[in-house]
């Protein structure tokens, strides 16, 4: 059990740091913070291109990983003792 353990908490990792860098990677929509300090609104704010729409689901599966290993870790640290 502690190898299973082990490989979904270095998963949990990879997938946390990969879903970071994924969040970062997508284009601001304005109407933020960025707006506070001068980043106004573009011109393309509703057009999405393939390579947004792609990210957004390699994001959407990336972080539903995340969440399957959140919720094994915890549901192995609850019924083990």
């Amino acid at each position: 059990m502690s190898i299973l353990i082990i490989a979904l908490k270095v998963l949990l990792v990879l997938s946390s740091l990969f879903l970071t860098l994924l969040i970062l990677l997508h284009k601001g929509k304005g109407g933020g913070v960025s707006d506070m300090f001068g980043g106004g609104m573009s011109g393309s704010v509703g057009s999405s291109s393939v390579a947004e729409r792609n990210l957004d689901r390699f994001t959407i599966a990336v972080a539903s990983v995340w969440f399957a290993v959140v919720v094994a870790l915890g549901l192995i640290t609850r019924f083990t003792s």
